[in-house]
């Protein structure tokens, strides 16, 4: 098989399309359709299955779509070490950013790193974590910053910053005045969380277990932001992350107050495939994050 036949396949896995399939690869829909048969025949494995409005990956076809990317990946450097002396900080970086941390983040570390590599953009995505994940095996994107734990097999992580969690309250509520509030007193309170699916929900209900009884009063959203305006408006308290509660998104209708020691916290990551022929690409990010958190030395409003 060809490297322009692993492009295909890799290219179907990503838009679960063979029409759209084609159009990113710049050739015809017969055409690509014809290539892939010949790899399913040559490899007597089926690779896809043929919806009538979605391609959906096989469990074999999962596992050769990642070593059809490893393979491209490691073309692509052969190429760079051809062209020696080429800069990997020239040209576009694929960022994944989860949706807790990349309204907060981005601000800052898009003008950090272009300090650092003026010459590398970042085509950026904002997603839940189980979607980064895909999107980084699949080499959709080049790199991804979430929450820890994440190990998928072929990613290596480096950690970035903690970021501790704080409660918001409405600022006549009985907690405003508070110096610490407990995490087993949250489920006495309409609590507004995050929907199933972001991370960021998960570490909430594992630092405040009783909120997963059946009796709490939850209400679910899709922001963080959505969370805090619900707590202006006076529907009940939330949790957020420090760095939402920097002074530039301070709002004078909600009060954080910190949790009682030890306070929750996440653990936040650059993750990136262990075959990504820049590592110094991800250096760059790396440092920049750092650069930038240290300029913003966020406190809580």
């Amino acid at each position: 098989m060809t490297l322009n036949e692993l492009r295909y396949i890799v290219a179907v896995a990503q838009e679960r399309s063979f029409g759209r399939a084609a159009a990113k690869c710049f050739v015809s829909q017969p055409a690509l359709s014809v290539a892939i048969q010949k790899v399913e025949e040559e490899l007597q494995a089926p690779l896809f299955e043929r919806g009538k409005s979605e391609v959906t990956v096989t469990p074999v076809g999962e596992r050769i779509v990642e070593q059809a990317q490893r393979v491209l990946e490691e073309a692509a450097r052969i190429r760079e070490i051809a062209q020696a002396g080429r800069n990997q900080l020239v040209g576009p970086l694929r960022l994944g950013v989860i949706h807790t941390v990349a309204p907060y983040l981005l601000p800052d570390l898009i003008p950090a790193l272009l300090e650092r590599a003026p010459q590398m953009p970042l085509e950026l995505e904002e997603d839940i974590t189980e979607n980064l994940e895909v999107a980084l095996k699949t080499g959709r994107i080049d790199a991804a910053i979430v929450a820890l734990p994440f190990s998928p097999p072929g990613v290596v992580t480096q950690f970035l910053y903690e970021e501790p969690f704080q409660v918001v309250v409405p600022v006549g509520h009985k907690w405003a005045r508070r110096k610490a509030v407990r995490a087993d007193e949250l489920s006495a309170e309409h609590t507004i969380l995050l929907h199933v699916g972001h991370c960021f929900r998960d570490q909430v209900l594992d630092a405040c277990p009783e909120l997963n009884r059946a009796d709490t009063m939850t209400t679910r959203t899709n922001s963080l932001e959505t969370a805090r305006n619900m707590v202006a408006s006076g529907l009940g308290i939330t949790v957020l992350p420090r760095d939402a509660l920097t002074p530039k998104y301070h709002s004078r209708l909600v009060v954080p107050v910190p949790f009682a020691k030890p306070a929750p916290s996440r653990r936040v990551a650059l993750a990136a495939r262990k075959s990504f022929p820049r590592p110094e690409a991800i250096e760059a990010l790396r440092a920049a994050v750092v650069d930038c958190r240290a300029k913003a030395r966020p406190k809580a409003a």
